[in-house]
């Protein structure tokens, strides 16, 4: 319920503070341990930033994304040289069943691949205004953040609104993935990552509001895209016992440190990541089951792709950077 002495904001809901159990101890490592969180209250966008939105931030200020910037090889040790041009990273489907432990078999690093062409060149954004904007990174959500006077959210207060109110559900909705049948979110339905029945209607993105609302009011947090948070990535870590009332709550938790989010299994790269929610399009379950509040995912903050987007808080009581 919205506090009497609090206006509306246009596109936004309150999410009332509160305590929940974060994370899951039934699905992948790095969602454990089980924490009691309190959050305080928040504004956040009823969707993720649409492309139409996107648009108009880049009209105002002329902000040029990640994906439109060569990368410099220097940055990048052992980069082909010849990839040293703007682009982003793009999904496509495999023609037959392949090993699931090699991304590079569905993921091509696509010359001329931007926000404004979600395929590379020769797309466009054609009957796609209504759809999560992709291909920014997460420079480019800061930005547009700090231009609509917003701010990301916390992994923490991601969740908390994602839970719809509902502690320990596995899904936004319940613990079945899809009761009675019933398509709950976009993601994907088959085989991964070559045979995608479409049981959603989707292939890739969808409108946002093509499902119904959690009960905070709040759309897509679940599948879709996949939505940057300003925490950097690390393991989450129970309650210090050590500090008074610590081994109950911990309040308005913030992720880790940047030394920590670097990619273990990448040693020559010091990229740094943040931590990424909700899943995308292409979950599966047969591949990456992340179409769920407690999933989390590290990501470089220079990396973008087709299936990742943001969405935007105002907080209310406090204000970390």
């Amino acid at each position: 319920m919205l506090p009497d002495d609090m206006p509306p904001r246009p596109g936004m809901i309150f999410v009332p503070g509160g305590s929940f159990t974060m994370g899951s101890e039934k699905f992948y490592p790095e969602e454990r341990p089980l924490r009691r969180v309190r959050v305080d209250g928040f504004w956040m966008d009823e969707t993720p930033v649409t492309n139409r939105q996107f648009a108009e931030f880049v009209e105002a200020t002329g902000y040029v994304t990640v994906a439109e910037i060569a990368p410099d090889p220097r940055d990048y040790p052992g980069m082909d040289p010849a990839l040293a041009q703007p682009g982003s990273l793009v999904f496509r489907r495999t023609d037959r069943p392949v090993t699931l432990d090699d991304f590079s078999q569905w993921w091509s690093f696509t010359l001329g691949a931007d926000w404004r062409h979600p395929l590379g060149p020769g797309s466009d954004l054609t009957g796609l205004d209504d759809h999560p904007v992709v291909h920014v990174g997460h420079p480019d959500a800061l930005a547009y953040a700090e231009w609509a006077g917003k701010a990301l959210p916390s992994e923490a207060e991601w969740e908390y609104a994602a839970r719809g109110g509902h502690d320990g559900r596995e899904y936004a909705w319940g613990d079945d993935l899809a009761p009675g049948g019933a398509m709950m979110a976009n993601y994907w339905q088959g085989m991964f990552p070559f045979a995608n029945l479409m049981t959603d209607g989707w292939e890739r993105t969808s409108p946002v509001r093509s499902y119904a609302a959690n009960d905070y009011g709040l759309h897509d947090l679940i599948g879709n895209v996949w939505e940057w948070t300003c925490d950097w990535y690390a393991q989450p870590r129970a309650a210090d016992k050590k500090k008074p009332g610590a081994c109950c709550v911990i309040d308005n938790p913030r992720g880790g440190r940047r030394a920590e989010s670097f990619d273990p299994c990448m040693p020559g790269m010091k990229v740094a990541r943040r931590v990424i929610k909700g899943g995308s399009h292409l979950c599966a379950e047969n591949y990456c089951q992340r179409y769920r509040p407690a999933a989390r995912q590290g990501q470089a903050i220079d990396t973008s792709t087709s299936h990742i987007g943001f969405r935007c808080i105002v907080r209310s009581g406090f204000s970390p950077t």
